[in-house]
């Protein structure tokens, strides 16, 4: 008998009708002995318009206030779903996020997991009940309602496979899986059977909307199987998991641009000692994510310091930049964000030299010019000009031959 977590999102729950398909196809698929968990994101642009809702009220909602609204979407959904299972003769049971168990912190919006207890979901299911939860949402040692921040039904989804010791933890999208590239991009992008952790939780940092970030981490660390299929056409999708000797055949596997990029330069900075330290400190303190960083080679005792942030912070680091100029004795500050970024993504990276350079190669073959580079073990990244970065995915997926190289 085996335990297995589903996790839809808001697009295939967008309608009652769809709702009752998505029911159908789950009870057609699945196996007599199976114990299911389903996790419900909210149906459609629900939380959308449940934000739009609010900015019609004030610009500064209250966070804990938000988290109370937010989470009425996937209640619903819940709801819902339980009775689609019911309309098929199937016992199932909704539960909110307190109700399955999920305890988090107590910073509203973006909470964080402290532990959960799933008595109550393993309860029903050892009576026979398909359990409908809730994702996104938890509840706080103070008994607030809390919520995981953007895609977070995805980490709800995984700690419950956690939790339950599930055989697998399957993410239901638009998509028969993961691919070699934006198919919408890259037309003859591949897709990958079998992905690393480590590569995927680089993707989702890179900007991949397959899964949340927060929820491939949490899988790594509690060794959770996530199986990314399509909720519509049969497909084995793409296997998520720890990493194999067999994976590092694939030199690279992804290739993955990025619009949300801004840049940053500061120029004519006294180049001594603990001006840097100023500069990323105080955007520390104002919340804003430095990505990449470059400092010139100083040149008569000046020097410029550049670095990126996402497209929509740039105001505010502009704003954090321009209050240090005096203090930190800088000539000028100007932002850019017509920027975008591209990368290459792969277990192989690791043991195979000469990425970087055909890389590098292929981009200015034709004409496309590099203005900063970051890495890691496994990924490379060129800053572009945005409006060059379409062109780059083809290129550079074409390069590495993705396309037509069996991947997985």
């Amino acid at each position: 008998m085996a335990i297995i977590v589903q996790k839809y999102g808001g697009k295939s729950l967008a309608t009652p009708q769809l709702m009752k398909d998505v029911v159908k196809r789950i009870l057609k698929n699945r196996k007599p002995d199976d114990q299911l968990v389903i996790v419900v994101s909210a149906m459609g642009n629900t939380t959308d318009n449940l934000i739009s809702k609010s900015q019609q009220i004030t610009d500064h909602p209250n966070p804990r206030e938000m988290d109370v609204l937010l989470s009425i979407g996937e209640i619903e959904s819940t709801a819902m779903m339980a009775m689609a299972f019911e309309a098929e003769g199937v016992p199932a049971i909704s539960f909110n996020g307190p109700q399955a168990g999920i305890t988090t912190d107590t910073r509203f919006t973006q909470s964080k997991l402290l532990r959960i207890n799933p008595r109550r979901v393993q309860e029903e299911l050892n009576i026979g009940k398909v359990v409908v939860v809730a994702g996104f949402q938890g509840v706080s040692p103070n008994g607030d309602i809390t919520t995981l921040g953007r895609g977070g039904s995805d980490l709800t989804a995984v700690a419950l496979a956690a939790a339950l010791k599930a055989e697998v933890c399957e993410k239901y999208t638009d998509e028969i899986g993961v691919f070699t590239a934006n198919p919408k991009l890259v037309k003859d992008a591949r897709k990958i059977n079998v992905i690393s952790y480590d590569e995927m939780i680089e993707m989702t940092s890179l900007g991949a909307k397959v899964l949340q970030s927060r929820s491939v981490i949490f899988a790594k660390k509690n060794n959770v199987n996530i199986r990314v299929r399509s909720s519509i056409i049969d497909d084995e999708g793409t296997l998520i998991t720890k990493e194999a000797k067999e994976m590092e055949k694939a030199t690279v596997a992804y290739i993955i641009p990025s619009k949300n990029e801004a840049k940053i330069t500061i120029s004519g900075v006294p180049d001594k000692p603990g001006i840097a330290a100023k500069v990323f400190s105080a955007l520390a303190e104002n919340e804003v994510s430095v990505d990449m960083i470059i400092q010139n080679v100083s040149e008569q005792g000046k020097t410029d310091i550049t670095f990126t942030v996402e497209q929509n912070r740039v105001k505010d680091a502009l704003k954090v930049a321009n209050g240090l100029k005096t203090d930190i004795g800088a000539r000028n500050v100007k932002g850019d964000d017509k920027i975008g970024k591209i990368s290459v993504v792969g277990l192989g990276m690791r043991s195979a030299p000469g990425v970087a350079s055909t890389m590098f190669e292929a981009l200015s073959k034709k004409g496309i010019n590099i203005e900063m580079i970051s890495t890691s073990e496994i990924r490379i990244s060129c800053i572009i000009r945005e409006d060059k970065l379409d062109e780059a995915v083809q290129i550079l997926h074409d390069r590495f031959q993705l396309g037509t190289k069996k991947m997985g």
